[in-house]
């Protein structure tokens, strides 16, 4: 009989100092893209993130909708739109938004979540003024373009989620946020969201999950992947994106100058991305680290 362990008896030995680092610390995972339309997908980002939930972890789940918002923007037939990587929001549109997020995502990954055991509460960012936002300016071709009810956030206040999180809840969060100094209603780019939200709740991880197997080393001539960046490496690099990547690199920029430990792009294609990120040793996608080590400690992927 072989004293190797077996392979699963492995991959739980390899876990545990990631486990019993990650106790008690909160975990912001934003979920969008395609994999909200798939079946099997979902369901394994529900159990993903029940997993993390079980494992001690306290997870925040921060929702897009691109997808189901464009689809019921078609079926009402108004415009689909997007500039600088952000969808351009009207009055109209921006009432389909609000409804699609709250009303349809929202409640199905609640939903998702809730068959292994009562744990997601789903709620907005205008709840409790969790999120305050003015409009968000965007530049095409260095000229300004007006995207609408676009928000960027300007405040969070976490308590309403840590008191959830306390509660041994899973907070699952529709970004959308009222203006800071004006009774508007602010659509609110996820990846932003959750970047914002993982500051406020200082964080250990942001992860983001998305369509794409992380950001490309020199896209659209090849498909290498980054696999690290520093914060000061990506605000170099981050003036030459351009499209969805836009909001997912700021958003990982803003969270690790904020006192997130590092942040994460993921292929949210893969089932079960988000549990091998945070308890295996191999990786995959693009992580994003502070500058230098916090307080003199090596910064570990």
């Amino acid at each position: 009989m072989s004293g190797r362990p077996a392979p699963r008896a492995r991959t739980l030995i390899e876990a545990l100092p990631r486990l019993e680092r990650f106790q008690g610390r909160t975990v912001v995972v934003k979920f969008g893209g395609n994999a909200m339309v798939n079946e099997e997908l979902k369901a394994a980002f529900a159990q993903d993130v029940v997993s993390l939930h079980y494992a001690g972890l306290r997870p925040v789940v921060v929702h897009g909708g691109g997808p189901q918002i464009s689809a019921m923007l078609e079926q009402l037939a108004l415009e689909v739109r997007f500039a600088a990587g952000l969808r351009v929001t009207t009055p109209a549109v921006m009432e389909v938004v609000r409804m699609v997020l709250a009303g349809q995502v929202q409640r199905d990954i609640v939903g998702r979540i809730n068959r292994h055991g009562a744990f997601a509460v789903g709620m907005t960012g205008e709840d409790a003024r969790t999120l305050s936002a003015v409009r968000r300016p965007a530049v095409v071709d260095g000229a300004e373009v007006d995207i609408g009810l676009v928000g960027d956030i300007v405040h969070v206040d976490p308590d309403t989620v840590r008191g959830l999180l306390e509660r041994g809840r899973i907070p699952v969060i529709s970004p959308i946020a009222r203006g800071a100094h004006d009774d508007s209603v602010y659509n609110i780019n996820a990846d932003l969201a959750a970047a914002a939200l993982a500051g406020a709740l200082d964080a250990e991880k942001l992860v983001m999950l998305t369509d794409v197997a992380g950001l490309y080393a020199d896209w659209p001539h090849s498909t290498e992947v980054i696999d690290r960046l520093t914060a000061g490496e990506l605000a170099e690099l981050l003036p030459s994106m351009t499209g969805g990547m836009v909001p997912k690199m700021e958003g990982c920029l803003r969270a690790v100058r904020s006192g997130v430990r590092m942040a994460h792009v993921l292929d949210g294609r893969v089932p079960h991305a988000l549990v091998l990120e945070v308890f295996a040793d191999e990786h995959t996608g693009t992580t994003v680290v502070p500058d230098g080590p916090p307080d003199g400690e090596p910064l570990a992927r």
